[in-house]
């Protein structure tokens, strides 16, 4: 003889099996939470120095694409009229910041406004953005972030390289940016005196050069350099005689310190 099983018995039985079901999922689920966490991303704007009085750019928003939660809005923005040349050798500001999920982030953008602007010689001329750009201008990143870790990253844009004339007085913005963290690179400094040769000085590894120049008392740095060894050339006027110095390493996360640099006529 079969033995009946009640029908309240059976919906117990249920209730019980989709509560363990749900409650393993919960735990599944918290434990990939943990796993993966934020990361958080502050963003400056940093430049390469240009042979203009002023390149200004409008700044209206920033945004990170991460490969986990796609674009993502740097909020809140210090939206604004920026000066490129107010952030050469080593000087910045501070846009803002962003929560990311941790993971790989792989292009960032920056949205201008219209009110972008070139002072050559007093005068200070309009610089038409191409509407190809008008979206946000994108750039590659390629970094992968971990959880809970506070990364910063600098815009680093060439302002002698991102202003065009198109030879009828008029100007184009074709910005020249590219990104760098503290994370994978290092950076040279050092003085190169006197400070009468205005010296340009380039990091170069092959086709990879990088940029700045010496400021009024002959200090120059040049970030965001990936670890290697460099030829670093001092590019003189006033007379002096162009400079290189032949083997200089660069250690990710570290400042390398070439002292002082003596130029000769």
């Amino acid at each position: 003889m079969k033995k009946l099983i009640k029908p309240s018995y059976l919906i117990l039985i249920g209730l019980i099996a989709v509560g363990t079901m749900v409650f393993q999922a919960c735990k599944k689920d918290s434990k990939t939470s943990n796993k993966s966490g934020t990361s958080t991303v502050r963003v400056h704007l940093t430049d390469a120095p240009g042979d203009y009085e002023e390149v200004n750019i409008d700044v209206i928003g920033v945004e990170i694409n991460s490969d986990i939660s796609g674009w993502v809005s740097v909020s809140p923005i210090s939206a604004g009229i920026y000066n490129l040349l107010d952030f050469a050798n080593g000087l910045d500001t501070l846009l803002g910041s962003a929560v990311l999920p941790a993971g790989k982030i792989s292009q960032m953008r920056m949205i201008l406004g219209t009110r972008n602007t070139v002072k050559i010689d007093g005068i200070v001329y309009e610089l038409k953005t191409p509407s190809a750009q008008q979206s946000g201008l994108k750039f590659n990143v390629n970094e992968s972030f971990l959880a809970g870790v506070t990364y910063d990253i600098w815009i680093d844009f060439d302002a002698k390289k991102s202003v065009v004339e198109t030879g009828s007085g008029n100007y184009i913005l074709k910005p020249t940016i590219r990104a760098y963290t503290n994370a994978i690179t290092g950076a040279i400094t050092g003085y190169a005196l006197p400070k009468a040769a205005k010296s340009n000085v380039y990091a170069i590894n092959g086709t990879d050069t990088f940029r700045s120049f010496a400021d009024t008392f002959g200090y120059f740095l040049i970030r965001g350099i990936p670890a290697n060894s460099y030829n670093v050339l001092f590019e003189n006027t006033g007379g002096y005689k162009d400079t290189t110095v032949t083997g200089v390493s660069v250690v990710a996360g570290a400042v390398t310190d070439m002292n002082t640099i003596m130029m000769r006529q």
